[in-house]
């Protein structure tokens, strides 16, 4: 398996590289209506695993999580990772982002 931090602005080139990428904001649903990173989509923390192998059934597929601050997103990430999924990438806190949101 493999799981990374990768600095927010870089990580997101790196996501918008790949068709096969999911940007994955592990926030709870009224953090994330309250902006997020556009192409994103909405998975909390706490449903990562009880759903996460239903909801992202390939494991190879990549996964790019943000979190608030960095720190959900990278207990995310290494549960990820012990879930057996093959390419995580850690992009930290939305703080860290100055992009357009929506």
């Amino acid at each position: 398996t493999m799981y990374r931090k990768v600095e927010m602005h870089k990580g997101l080139e790196e996501f918008k590289a790949d068709s096969n990428a999911l940007l994955v904001d592990v926030r709870n649903p009224a953090e994330y209506n309250g902006g997020h990173i556009p192409g994103s989509i909405n998975f909390a923390m706490s449903r990562i695993l009880k759903e996460a192998e239903e909801a992202f059934p390939d494991k190879a597929q990549p996964l790019f999580v943000y979190c608030q601050s960095g720190a959900r997103s990278s207990r995310a990430g290494k549960l990820l990772d012990l879930m057996g999924y093959e390419n995580i990438v850690d992009l930290g806190g939305i703080a860290s982002y100055n992009g357009p949101k929506e």
